[in-house]
């Protein structure tokens, strides 16, 4: 953006597609008019601004803009708050009456975004919360929109296919806010289409909510399973010693998941000095659980293939469907993400398996360097991604 467009907005006065502060601290503030633009309620199709230095009078704050306030505001798209990621940029505009920090963010194409649960919106100058009615105007747009898989319709299927109390009880009550679960009078049809997970012109479930909520998910996606395999030796020719497959909804997928997971680690002394010791791991629980996370989050779930993962004695694989998707490539990996299944994501990080979206391969391999261990490998090939972790001791 430059000085001039920045003074064509200001002159605009401050109405639904730019908001003014001079906070530089307030990430609520900050990250519900991120949500309010995304959404685009008035159907502008043309982005909004977050303008942190300038008034809602027009007038320049005097503002430095430190490196560390960027950071804090390109932090808005990858906290998980804001539900489906928004596309924003953040930019310091130099003045001669001070600095000015910009968050450009585009029109969503899966509205309705959510900022802890709150579907947020421009009314005018001021930002509210949208109505049901609202709402259902979001969730029409985003049909109108090219789906990712997830988000596609399960066609044949119905809600009966679906353990209603599962998302009532166990996902919405994370999803939501409470506030808003209770002012909510909509079937459960329309609870489910409002966090993408059925399609209410096709009255069919999405992929994702089978996928999260089916009594049998593998009955319309053949592949939405994980074989596990632990054998004793260092070859797949070796003794099998465990064979497992799980299945189901994928709550308790990776519930078994994470029991599983855990029975198979060890830890064991290594000598600082003369006189101490420390504990290391065979493999870290943080990294193999951030790889387990990842492969699932961004696997193509239209594969028959499952998510395979091998432990053999010197080494896990883990060996995930679908190649690298979108942006990403072998030269940006890991820095560069893109999302082929945003609506999995998003349920990920509503029920604590994400902490932070883009962190997931950087942690496992911080989390390997300070066991001691080898940084994970990794092969991309057009049908898979297989990830590999060398056994430490």
């Amino acid at each position: 953006m430059t000085e001039q467009q920045l003074r064509d907005l200001i002159a605009s006065h401050e109405a639904d597609r730019v908001e003014f502060t001079i906070s530089t601290g307030d990430t609520d503030k900050f990250s519900e008019a991120v949500c309010a633009f995304a959404n685009d309620l008035p159907n502008h199709n043309q982005p909004g601004y977050l303008v942190i230095g300038v008034d809602k009078t027009g007038n320049f704050a005097g503002l430095q803009v430190s490196d560390e306030l960027l950071r804090n505001l390109g932090g808005l798209r990858d906290d998980g708050n804001v539900q489906p990621l928004p596309a924003i940029t953040v930019e310091k505009l130099a003045t001669l009456h001070g600095d000015v920090a910009v968050v450009t963010v585009q029109p969503s194409l899966l509205p309705p975004v959510r900022y802890k649960g709150r579907v947020c919106i421009r009314i005018g100058p001021r930002r509210g919360y949208a109505t049901e009615h609202e709402e259902r105007i979001l969730i029409e747009r985003r049909i109108a929109h090219a789906k990712t898989f997830d988000a596609q319709p399960c066609l044949g299927s119905t809600i009966d296919d679906l353990s209603v109390s599962l998302f009532l009880i166990d996902y919405q009550q994370q999803a939501i806010a409470a506030d808003v679960i209770a002012e909510n009078a909509r079937s459960t049809a329309q609870q489910l289409s409002s966090l993408r997970f059925f399609d209410l012109k096709r009255h069919c479930p999405t992929n994702a909510g089978v996928l999260l909520f089916g009594l049998d998910p593998r009955n319309w996606l053949p592949g939405a399973y994980i074989q596990f395999l632990r054998i004793n030796g260092n070859s797949l020719a070796a003794p099998v010693i465990n064979d497992r497959e799980l299945y189901g909804d994928l709550l308790t997928i990776l519930r078994e998941l994470d029991a599983l997971v855990d029975a198979h680690l060890a830890q064991f002394p290594v000598a600082e000095s003369s006189l101490r010791e420390r504990n290391v791991e065979s493999y870290p629980r943080v990294a193999v659980r951030e790889l387990l996370m990842n492969a699932v989050m961004h696997r193509d779930y239209a594969s028959t293939a499952p998510l395979r993962i091998t432990w053999l004695e010197d080494r896990l694989e883990i060996q995930s469907p679908g190649g690298l998707f979108g942006e990403a490539s072998q030269e940006n990996f890991p820095q560069q993400t893109s999302y082929r299944n945003p609506v999995i994501a998003e349920a990920m990080k509503a029920l604590g398996y994400v902490n932070r979206y883009g962190r997931g391969v950087l942690r496992a391999q911080e989390a390997l360097a300070g066991n001691g261990s080898p940084p994970a490998q990794f092969r991309f090939d057009a049908g898979f991604v297989l990830a590999t972790i060398q056994k430490l001791g």
